[in-house]
Formats: structure tokens, sequence, C-alpha cells
């Protein structure tokens, strides 16, 4: 279900995605914000227009309780579908770790390019998945 207002009392799902507030804030407005609800809260995903025909997933935040049960590739296929009816592209960034980017590319995507020090740039404290820090964007892209 898309969401068209009150998109900050999504903010606590959100932060699992992208850790900074303030990064948040700067697509969360001019982004699409879709809920995935099964029962409940399962999953959230921002989508951004970049181009005429290309789309950027900002954020995708699944429940940790429901983590590893589908439904963040579930939405990806559902945003994929929606957003193939007006591009031909959607792209990804994360950070260079081995667990998201085999999400990624089992859910189609594939490697782009690199945004050299994008977290050590953008965030005011490092971010850590797992025992790596993170300091390259890795941006993958699927056809649509």
């Amino acid at each position: 279900m898309q969401i068209n207002e009150g998109k900050k009392r999504f903010l606590p799902l959100l932060l699992l995605g992208d850790e900074e507030e303030t990064m948040i804030d700067r697509y969360l407005e001019r982004g699409e914000l879709f809920a995935l609800y099964d029962g409940d809260l399962k999953a959230v995903a921002v989508i951004t227009r970049e181009a005429e025909t290309v789309f950027e997933l900002k954020n995708l935040a699944v429940e940790p309780k429901a983590q590893r049960q589908g439904y963040g590739h579930y939405l990806i296929e559902v945003l994929c579908g929606l957003y193939g009816r007006e591009g031909n592209k959607m792209l990804v960034g994360t950070g260079d770790v081995s667990s998201a980017l085999d999400f990624y590319a089992a859910c189609g995507f594939v490697r782009s390019h690199i945004v050299k020090n994008f977290f050590t740039d953008n965030y005011p404290l490092p971010i850590f998945e797992g025992s790596t820090q993170l300091v390259d964007m890795v941006y993958l892209e699927r056809k649509l």
C-alpha cells in the first residue's frame, strides 16, 4: 500500500534501512513510500524518480522478526512491476557487504557503479554492517 500522508510515522522502521534521519529526510518527501502488511507491518520501501525512466530504491527495511521470510524480495518484485510501467531501470545503493549484495543479486540486480567514500563523506558517525565499516556505496541496477 502506498503511503501519501504521515510518512514520518514509519521512521523507526526506515532507520533500519538508513541509520541517519537527516539522510532519510533528503528523499522521504520527494519519494513514494510503500508499506507491506501481512496482518501487521512487515516492510517499507521508498522509491524516487532519478530520471525520466530511472527509479531508485532509496530505502528497504523489513521488521527484524519478519526478516528472511521473503517480504523484502516480494516488495521489490511488486515495486519493479509497478515502476516497470513507467521506466526501464531501478537502481539501489548499498554498502559493500556480501549479505546486501547477495540479497539484491537474488532480486535480479547487477553491479552498476561505485560512489567512493559515500558513507564516510555523508554520515557524521561511522556505519557498520556487522564488523565491516561502510565506506563506498555500491550501486546496482535492474532492468524493468
